[in-house]
């Protein structure tokens, strides 16, 4: 996974967690300073781990992105979840994140019991985000209803989308981080791939652009990628994958309006990723009942 360098300063891995839509991923994009972490509305956008890669020259932060904490019924939500978890055991601090605007814990829905399966030596930092949305006085009564709920190192209001209060984040950070090398080179932002992260950025077209349970229904592969670096162009061939016959009319739309929507908008985020003129043709297929199938979640990088 990792690549040492020499150098010894203060790095570690961290991984965000908390339930649905709470600004994990736009807390990762904020810090990193570019979108690698789809974005929506909708809950449940995030389905992978994304690490970004954190550079200082004092620090490197190696921070993971991960699905919404949720009770999880399809097979599906299921492996979200346990990719979530997964992350508990395998990192340096757990960043715990809450919604500032959403209702307070009640007695016996303790959000943070996620964090048992983590081990008890892990220390986790609890970010109340959005507190932009509030008045001050609105504050403190959250921040009590938190503090007893689990034994955080430390309790920071921000708001992720506002870059507010993420640099004393960043401080409780670097105060819990060990001296470790320098695990990846400062020139690369992620280890994902540009065929994933162009899949994903089709897939958050789609979850902006349709709506019921049509997100929640597609899945995205890429086909084809062919770059002709004489013409400065990359041609991409991808196909959005649904569950049923009736979802199909719905995403292609009356002439392909919807489809054309899609492909519109991912182009232009997928040749700002890739500093070039790109080609989007899009397709799409019906793989019936996809997210109950498990080879098929396997295929798709949804299952380990």
């Amino acid at each position: 996974m990792f690549e040492e360098q020499n150098e010894l300063i203060k790095s570690g891995v961290i991984t965000l967690v908390g339930q649905p839509n709470v600004g994990k991923s736009t807390l990762l994009n904020t810090l990193l300073g570019q979108k690698i972490s789809i974005v929506s509305p909708k809950p449940q956008t995030t389905r992978n781990r994304i690490l970004a890669v954190i550079n200082d020259p004092g620090y490197q932060i190696i921070m993971l992105d991960t699905p919404g904490l949720h009770e999880a019924s399809a097979e599906l939500n299921q492996e979200m979840v346990k990719t979530a978890l997964d992350t508990l055991r395998e990192v340096d601090i757990i960043v715990f994140i809450v919604d500032a605007a959403a209702p307070l814990p009640k007695k016996g829905k303790n959000p943070a019991n996620y964090l048992s399966t983590a081990r008890a030596s892990t220390p986790v930092i609890l970010l109340i985000n959005k507190v932009d949305l509030l008045a001050r006085e609105q504050l403190l009564p959250i921040i009590e209803a938190y503090q007893n709920l689990h034994d955080f190192k430390a309790i920071i209001p921000i708001s992720a989308l506002k870059n507010q209060g993420t640099d004393i984040m960043i401080d409780e950070l670097l105060k819990l981080l060990p001296m470790g090398p320098r695990y990846y080179p400062e020139d690369i932002p992620t280890d994902a791939s540009e065929r994933f992260l162009i899949e994903e950025i089709i897939r958050e077209k789609v979850f902006l652009l349709t709506s019921k349970e049509i997100p929640y229904s597609t899945a995205v592969v890429v086909d084809r990628f062919k770059e002709e670096k004489d013409r400065n162009l990359v041609t991409i061939d991808a196909t959005i994958l649904i569950e049923k016959k009736s979802q199909k009319g719905i995403i292609i739309g009356k002439g392909g309006k919807k489809l054309r929507q899609i492909g519109t908008s991912a182009r232009i985020d997928i040749e700002r990723l890739l500093g070039g003129r790109v080609m989007l043709r899009l397709w799409v297929k019906i793989q019936k009942n996809w997210t109950k199938n498990n080879r098929v979640l396997k295929e798709l990088g949804y299952r380990g």
